[in-house]
């Protein structure tokens, strides 16, 4: 069985640093992706800095099948995402003739330089345009890198508009278990539990839920049923230190 495809996303912008805005692509993106078979392995907010935005881009499509970023691909001044793809890959900026005939019939009197801005595209005929069903600015792709919209509603857009081209692999699944037991108790029977079950990736999530501690614990796999053992195992380790857990049914 081939290695499933992996990807990375670069999250671009100095409003998700500064805490002002809260990204909100990560979490759709993410789960796409396990959904499609694709390990999305790594994730990074970038700052609007040229030379890091250019480093990241070139280290991580080395590293992985895809990158996607978002952000970045507005009409202001800050929004350099596309200056900094073309230089990653030496290439120059230039403005997609069939993006600013879209963008001209979207917005009519109301084009103006700034808005063209949106349809600016590194050169070489190996560009793709990726499809904005929400606005007439696009997004694009270039090698494997794919370049979408910081806008959630919009990624997600441009994202579902290349789904069907991407090389996917075996879905991800994940379900849980929950108990009022703190995972200090119960962190032994979780080591030797993955221990049984290397295919299976668990997590432990302690929090508080009404002023009593409480543990999640996630498995997730492609083996649907290596996760209802691992979570049958981990229930009953439960119960014995006297918590009594609660499971949604696997999907």
């Amino acid at each position: 069985m081939s290695a499933a495809p992996t990807a990375c996303l670069l999250i671009i912008g100095d409003e998700i640093l500064s805490g002002r805005t809260q990204d909100a692509n990560l979490k759709f993106i993410g789960g796409r992706m396990a959904e499609m078979g694709i390990r999305l392995q790594e994730a990074r907010v970038i700052p609007d800095v040229p030379d890091a935005i250019v480093e990241a881009i070139n280290t991580c499509r080395a590293r992985y099948t895809y990158i996607f970023t978002t952000g970045g691909i507005g009409p202001t001044h800050d929004d350099i995402t596309t200056t900094c793809v073309a230089k990653a890959f030496g290439r120059n900026v230039v403005r997609d003739p069939e993006a600013v005939k879209t963008l001209m019939a979207y917005y009519g009197e109301r084009a103006n330089d700034a808005r063209l801005k949106m349809t600016e595209v590194p050169d070489g005929p190996d560009v793709e345009l990726i499809n904005n069903r929400v606005t007439a600015a696009p997004g694009y792709r270039i090698e494997n890198v794919y370049v979408l919209a910081g806008i959630p509603n919009i990624a997600q857009a441009m994202f579902e508009a290349v789904a069907p081209t991407l090389q996917g692999g075996d879905p991800v699944h994940s379900s849980h278990v929950d108990a009022f037991v703190r995972e200090s108790e119960i962190a032994a029977e979780l080591s030797a539990i993955q221990l049984r079950y290397p295919q299976v990736s668990i997590g432990s999530y302690p929090s508080l839920r009404d002023d009593k501690f409480c543990t999640s614990v996630v498995a997730r796999s492609t083996d649907q049923g290596a996760i209802s053992a691992v979570l049958n195992e981990v229930a009953d380790a439960m119960r014995l230190k006297g918590a009594e857990p609660t499971r949604p049914p696997l999907g």
